[in-house]
C-alpha cells in the first residue's frame, strides 16, 4: 500500500531566506517590466496611431529571446545561476535608463527605442533560464510545488501593480520618461536583492559548448511528450489568443478610457491570475491536473472571444479577469511539471526551451496581433485569435493524451 504524500504548509516556501529575497527581486523586475511596456505602448501609439508599431515592441523583445535563449540555457547549467541573474539585472537597469534618457531628450527616431529594447531582450534571454532553474535550489524538494505557486502569484501581483502604477503615473505626468525613471529605480533595487542571496549553484560537470550540448534541452523536451504537449499547448493558445498588445487600441479608440483605463485593462488579467494562484496555494492538490489545464485553456479562449466583441469597459475588465484566472492554472501546472520532470543538470537548457515557447506565445504573439489588426482590424484579429485557441485545445486533447491522463502534481516528485 503506497504511503500518502504529505501536503506542505500553504506558506512553506517562505521559511527559506534566499527564496524570500529571490521573490522580492522577481516582483520588482516583473512589475517594472510591465510598467515599461505600458509606458512605451501608450507613448508609441500616441506618436504613431498605428497598431503595427505596437507589434514591433513585442518583436524587439522576442528576436533576442529566440536567438540567444539556447545559449543562455547552457550558461545557466554551467555557471553560478545567481551571478548570471545579477549581471542580467544590471544590464536591464542600464537599458531602461537608456530608454528614459531617450524619452527625456524626446528623440524622434523610433529605431533607437527598438535597438535599446533589443539589447534589454538579450539580457532577458539570459536572465530567464537562470531564474527558472535556480528556484529548486532555494527550497527543499517537498516545498517546490508551493514555491512555484507563490512564485506565480507574485508574478501576477507584479502584473497587477505594474500596469496600474504605469497607467496612473503616465496619466498624472503625461510623460513616458517619468514612468521609465521609476522603472530604472525598481530595476536597481532588484539588482541589490539578488546580490544578497547566499545560494550558489551546485558544482556541475564541465561541458564544452557545442551543438550537442546546446540542443540537449530540445532533445529532452521532444522525448518527454507530456512536457512537449504542455508547453506547446501554451505556445499556440496564447500566440493566437493574446490580446494584450492591442489593449492601447481598445483603451483609446474602442472603449474610450485613455491611459488610466489602459492600466486597469493591463492589470485585470493579472488580478484574476493572482487570486487564482493564491487560492491554489491554499486549496487541496488537484486530482486531475491535466484535464483541468485543458479546460482552463478553453476558458481562456472563450474569454478572449468575449473581450473581442465587448464595447463595455467593465465587461471587458471581467473578461480579462476570467482570462487571467484560467491562464494561471496552466502556468502553475506547467511550471511544476517541467522542473520536476527535469534533472538538475538539464534544468537550465530545458527552461530555455520552455522560455522560447513562452516568448513566442507572448512577444511574438504581440507582433502577430499587431500584424493581423493592421490587416483585418482590431476586433476581428482578437476574435479570430480566441476561436483559434479553442481549436488548439481540441487538437491537443487528441494529439497528447498524456496531458489528459496526468493526475496529481505532488506525486510527480516521487
Amino acid at each position: 500500500m503506497s504511503q500518502a504524500v504529505p501536503v506542505p504548509h500553504p506558506r512553506a516556501a517562505f521559511k527559506h531566506r534566499d527564496f524570500r529575497y529571490f521573490l522580492s527581486a522577481r516582483f520588482l523586475a516583473l512589475a517594472s517590466h510591465q510598467m515599461m511596456n505600458v509606458a512605451l505602448g501608450q507613448w508609441i501609439y500616441e506618436w504613431t496611431h498605428n497598431p503595427l508599431y505596437l507589434g514591433y515592441l513585442g518583436l524587439a523583445l522576442f528576436v533576442p529571446k529566440m536567438t540567444f535563449t539556447i545559449f543562455a540555457g547552457h550558461t545557466a547549467d554551467h555557471y553560478d545561476r545567481r551571478k548570471v541573474i545579477l549581471v542580467c539585472r544590471l544590464l536591464q537597469f542600464l537599458g531602461v535608463l537608456g530608454l528614459a534618457l531617450v524619452a527625456t531628450l524626446q528623440l524622434s527616431a523610433l529605431w533607437v527605442l527598438y535597438v535599446i529594447l533589443f539589447l534589454v531582450g538579450v539580457a532577458n534571454a539570459f536572465d530567464g533560464p537562470a531564474s527558472q532553474a535556480i528556484v529548486p535550489q532555494l527550497v527543499p524538494t517537498p516545498h517546490f510545488s508551493n514555491a512555484v505557486k507563490w512564485n506565480s502569484s507574485t508574478m501576477q501581483m507584479a502584473f497587477i501593480v505594474g500596469p496600474a502604477a504605469a497607467g496612473w503615473l503616465y496619466a498624472l505626468s503625461n510623460r513616458a520618461a517619468t514612468v521609465l525613471y521609476v522603472v530604472a529605480a525598481m530595476r536597481l533595487a532588484s539588482v541589490l536583492l539578488v546580490y544578497v542571496i547566499k545560494n550558489r549553484t551546485e558544482r556541475l560537470a564541465p561541458s564544452v559548448m557545442n551543438l550537442k550540448t546546446l540542443l540537449a534541452g530540445i532533445r529532452f523536451v521532444w522525448e518527454k511528450k507530456i512536457i512537449l504537449g504542455t508547453i506547446s499547448l501554451d505556445l499556440f493558445a496564447v500566440l493566437l489568443g493574446g490580446a494584450v498588445a492591442l489593449l492601447p487600441v481598445y483603451a483609446n479608440d474602442i472603449l474610450k478610457v485613455g491611459a488610466s483605463g489602459l492600466g486597469m485593462l493591463r492589470a485585470a488579467p493579472a488580478l484574476g491570475a493572482a487570486i487564482m494562484a493564491i487560492s491554489m496555494a491554499y486549496l487541496p492538490p488537484l486530482k486531475r491536473a491535466g484535464a483541468t489545464m485543458l479546460a482552463c485553456v478553453a476558458i481562456f479562449g472563450a474569454a478572449t472571444v468575449l473581450f473581442a466583441v465587448s464595447k463595455n469597459f467593465y465587461f471587458s475588465l471581467l473578461s480579462l479577469f476570467i482570462l487571467g484566472s484560467s491562464d494561471m492554472v496552466s502556468v502553475i501546472i506547467r511550471g511544476v511539471l517541467v522542473q520536476i520532470k527535469t534533472p538538475h543538470e538539464m534544468r537550465g537548457r530545458v527552461s530555455a526551451v520552455n522560455l522560447i515557447f513562452i516568448g513566442a506565445s507572448n512577444e511574438l504573439g504581440e507582433f502577430e496581433s499587431g500584424l493581423t489588426a493592421s490587416l483585418f482590424g482590431t476586433v476581428p484579429a482578437v476574435l479570430i485569435g480566441g476561436v483559434g485557441t479553442l481549436t488548439v485545445v481540441a487538437v491537443w486533447n487528441w494529439l497528447f493524451p498524456e496531458i489528459r491522463r496526468f493526475k496529481k502534481l505532488e506525486e510527480s516528485y516521487f
